[in-house]
């Protein structure tokens, strides 16, 4: 079913639509989280990514109740927390998410890390939710292959999606391949670096070329490979330039060339240590 006229998107495995781009929430917080969300909103973001880490869910369904949006029109991602893994922990984070969302149903639930004792319940409870059908989608995020592996030994479900860091400075191109052969949707936190690597000269050159700024380059070089991409800001100038990368496209050439940035350049801590 295609959810977001005018927008690109993908089907996931669970036949429910996604934008491609959305808006990250992380480290946003009171009435300036809803008012972000409200301004992305407004912009035509359609996909909002919080979890109850973030500590900003009612501020994220205050936005979504005054937008007048209808339901269906929007797409809302929460993540369980580590605190809250465990099967009936689990299920109870939900509910608390739901409820300060102020929502019927959530599109898609991720377990937001791997902590190691407890993952494999969370997954059982996020299958739960999945077949009462509180949840559209289920996924997990900041999942390294060996971890991915190990879900597959026990799960019913292919996680409908995977969160990680991913930028062409961290170019994760075995998890990229494992995922596409296992229909599991790549999506990309951090994709601008936190404008760290934006300053990259080949990004500048390429940044000539086509007339957009280096964060639109990064922003569509996820969108031309099918990656998903939720970058962050608070302001609303950034918001439309990040919304504008929607309108143009990179040759494949180029976005290629990209690729071949990476140096193992991480923001955030590496997955691989919950091993």
């Amino acid at each position: 079913m295609i959810r977001f006229q005018g927008q690109k998107q993908v089907l996931l495995h669970t036949e429910v639509s996604m934008p491609l781009l959305g808006l990250g929430v992380y480290d946003i917080y009171n009435k300036e989280a809803e008012r972000v969300v409200s301004d992305a909103l407004e912009i035509g973001y359609r996909l909002i990514d919080t979890a109850s880490l973030y500590k900003n869910e009612k501020e994220v369904g205050n936005a979504l109740k005054s937008s007048g949006l209808k339901r269906e029109d929007y797409f809302i991602t929460t993540k369980v927390g580590n605190a809250d893994l465990g099967e009936e922990k689990t299920l109870q984070a939900f509910e608390q998410s739901l409820s300060r969302l102020g929502l019927d149903y959530i599109d898609l639930y991720l377990i937001h890390w791997p902590i190691r004792p407890h993952r494999k319940e969370a997954w059982k409870a996020l299958e739960k939710l999945f077949y009462l059908k509180k949840v559209k989608s289920i996924g997990v995020a900041n999942y390294p292959v060996p971890i991915l592996n190990e879900l597959m030994a026990y799960s019913e479900i292919v996680p409908a999606l995977n969160q990680v860091e991913f930028s062409p400075w961290l170019f994760q191109a075995e998890l990229l391949d494992y995922c596409r052969n296992h229909k599991i949707q790549l999506q990309s936190y951090c994709p601008l670096t936190r404008g760290i690597k934006l300053n990259d000269k080949r990004l500048e050159t390429l940044s000539r070329k086509y007339n957009r700024s280096p964060a639109q380059l990064v922003l569509r070089w996820n969108i031309e490979q099918g990656i998903s991409t939720i970058p962050k800001t608070s302001h609303k100038a950034r918001l439309k330039e990040n919304f504008e990368s929607l309108d143009f496209e990179i040759l494949k050439e180029d976005w290629v060339s990209m690729n071949s940035y990476n140096e193992e350049f991480r923001i955030c801590e590496n997955p691989i240590d919950f091993l």
